[in-house]
């Protein structure tokens, strides 16, 4: 191990190496697995769909392979989101009004978690077409794992509850507006999403009009590194490294004056400049440039999903909430309120704030998760702002695509659910992000 470089470990490293080694089976990893699920999910609702039968075939299929030893997930059970394509599922995006039918071939990113040699346990829930920041469908509340009677978050919040309850060390999720800090915050495990053109979208119809990546939630951030690699087919990240000293914006103010911060989460986000300064980097507490950054990204939420909702075979069986913010969103479209001169306007506010520094920390979110409860029969009005309400820093960085993630930071003595501070930089920081974050995990 170089100077300034951490260990690989985590649960995900670990089961690999013992696979590699021969200590374990795939077989045995995934039966293991399946098994905890099979106890587990019924609590919270993590996966919609289990692929128990296809896992063990994959698992005996993986075993035979001659490049067992050099695999980085050897063994390794993920769960995907299920609105990316995996072979021999439908993807299902939330919605009963997307197509039954089994797709054939797998999305990019699956296909390269299985060549890393993971396998694929299941499909986890996710709020209809993404478009919330909290999780349920089919009459089933995907509850937190830290506290049951609360939402796990969305629209990853299937990924996020099955990392937290220890079902898989890794998940795969996307996030348009914050799908993968929000309910890895909310959850109290690591999430990441990169910058664009890291790892491969192809999300849908347009990625969500181009606002949503795909990466990872883990247990720890090691795991996620070495998780995010694979995604982006780039070894590097998984090699974390302390960086050099580095210039951080501490910045605790919401995008907008109108949202109310609770105090804890607040405090998180110092806790977590705090602990950076500790480790020898150059903390400022600075105000972010946000600008009218916040109407723009409320502009672009309802029409994020028009072209997904374009291609639905049963349109008429979208959730009476999706249907009015998809009628928002055309309206919006209509009157041409969407435009990209408001993207180059906050991007180039970003590119002079980031002159002076490396990466800033915000808080996560800016309240407790809300009440787990089926958002899907109440009404738009009261989706919209419960999302707003406690999810509103994390958008920023969809708008502009650059990487952000979320790292755990303790508990809230209130609500008794997790606190956590989101860490962001400008394009092609992933590493260094990385490398934060997993100093901020070693000091928890």
């Amino acid at each position: 191990m170089g100077p300034g470089e951490y260990p690989i470990g985590g649960p995900a490293a670990a089961l690999a190496a013992r696979v590699r080694a021969g200590t374990i089976t795939p077989v045995d990893v995934v039966t293991e697995a399946l098994a905890r699920i099979s106890s587990e999910n019924r609590k919270i609702n993590a996966f919609t769909v289990v692929r128990a039968d296809r896992a063990r075939a994959e698992a005996r299929e993986l075993a035979a392979r001659d490049d067992l030893d050099e695999l980085p997930l050897a063994g390794v059970p993920v769960a995907v989101k299920q609105n990316i394509a995996v072979a021999g599922e439908p993807t299902r995006a939330g919605s009963q009004a997307t197509s039954t039918s089994d797709e054939s071939v797998d999305h990019p990113v699956v296909a390269r978690l299985r060549a890393a040699g993971a396998i694929v346990v299941g499909l986890t829930a996710m709020p209809e077409l993404g478009l919330w920041a909290s999780t349920d469908e089919d009459g089933r509340v995907t509850r937190n794992p830290r506290d049951v009677g609360r939402s796990a978050g969305g629209s990853s919040g299937g990924a996020a509850a099955a990392v937290a309850a220890g079902l898989v060390p890794i998940a795969h999720g996307n996030d348009g507006l914050g799908s993968i800090r929000v309910p890895a915050a909310a959850c109290g495990v690591f999430g990441i999403k990169p910058g664009r053109q890291v790892v491969p979208s192809a999300i849908g119809a347009d990625s969500w009009a181009g606002l949503a990546e795909n990466g990872v939630l883990a247990t720890t951030v090691s795991d996620a590194a070495l998780a995010l690699s694979v995604l982006a087919g780039r070894s590097d990240l998984a090699e974390l490294r302390a960086p050099q000293r580095l210039r951080i914006g501490l910045a605790v103010a919401p995008p907008s004056r109108l949202v109310r911060m609770d105090r804890h989460w607040t405090a998180a986000a110092r806790t977590a400049g705090a602990r950076a300064a500790a480790a020898g980097h150059q903390v400022e507490p600075v105000e972010l440039p946000y600008g009218d950054a916040a109407l723009a990204m409320l502009l672009r939420w309802p029409t994020a999903g028009l072209a997904d909702a374009a291609r639905l075979p049963n349109p008429d069986l979208l959730q009476p909430r999706t249907r009015r913010h998809l009628a928002l969103g055309r309206f919006i479209r209509r009157l041409r309120l969407v435009r990209p001169d408001q993207v180059d306007r906050t991007e180039a506010r970003m590119l002079e704030f980031f002159e002076d520094f490396d990466v800033v920390i915000t808080p996560t979110l800016a309240a407790p998760p809300p009440k787990a409860r089926q958002w899907s029969g109440r009404g738009w009005a009261a989706n919209v702002v419960s999302s707003v309400r406690y999810a509103p820093f994390t958008g920023l960085w969809n708008l502009i695509g650059w990487p952000a993630a979320s790292v755990p930071m303790g508990v809230h003595p209130e609500a008794h659910t997790p606190l956590a501070a989101q860490l962001a930089g400008p394009p092609g920081s992933e590493a260094s992000l990385l490398g934060l974050a997993a100093q901020l995990e070693l000091s928890n």
